[in-house]
């Protein structure tokens, strides 16, 4: 049996990392993708993307993960960013409470432009930090009870719970992308097309920019 090369894969999945700048969103990212963890990381300016393919359900999913800066004036970028986007992971730092209470305002802007069907789960990261705890995990589990989503609390830096947080979100999103698939087979009478692609966006580039640049 011939083997798949990095290129095959059933299914692209963008998810997109939304929060406060600071929080650790590209840590996250680096994490997964790359397993890697920069202590001087420096704000993203712009957006950057890296990709990683994974197994779910005995499916190859490729994930494609979207950051960008929080900061107000690259708030530009928005449109295009969620465009597309099947999954979002929303992260505040557990040690600062303002950017667990602009998680609203995130969430809020992520509804108004991204799709209706988007999987979001709500993110608490730095839980490295528990000594400077600014964020109960009570609180943010009753927020995203409230709101609908999931939640985990995460450490890019011990790696604690990041491949949980991606590997939870992107079988939810293939959960949700295989009932619909089998809705239409049955009301089509018509077989599930093996090699559906959900986003397609330059999916040979494997890295926007390098860490620490």
């Amino acid at each position: 049996m011939a083997r798949r090369t990095d290129d095959e894969y059933d299914y692209l999945f963008k998810v997109v990392l939304i929060g406060d700048s600071g929080v650790g969103k590209s840590n996250l990212l680096s994490r997964f993708t790359r397993n890697e963890f920069c202590l001087e990381s420096k704000s993203t300016i712009g957006v950057e993307f890296a990709t990683r393919t994974v197994q779910v359900e005995g499916k190859t999913i490729k994930a494609q993960i979207w950051d960008t800066a929080g900061q107000e004036r690259y708030r530009a970028i928005t449109s295009a960013y969620y465009r597309g986007a099947v999954g979002a992971l929303l992260v505040y730092d557990i040690t600062k409470p303002t950017t667990f209470e602009n998680v609203g305002r995130w969430l809020k802007e992520l509804r108004d432009h991204a799709d209706s069907n988007i999987v979001i789960m709500l993110v608490g990261n730095k839980s490295d930090l528990k000594h400077l705890r600014g964020v109960s995990t009570e609180d943010a589990q009753s927020f995203a009870e409230k709101e609908g989503l999931s939640f985990l609390e995460t450490s890019a830096l011990e790696a604690t719970n990041v491949e949980r947080a991606f590997q939870t979100i992107l079988a939810e999103i293939h959960r949700i992308i295989s009932k619909k698939a089998l809705a239409s087979e049955e009301a089509a009478g018509a077989g599930i097309k093996e090699g559906k692609t959900i986003v397609v966006a330059d999916p040979d580039t494997n890295t926007k920019k390098a860490c620490c640049s």
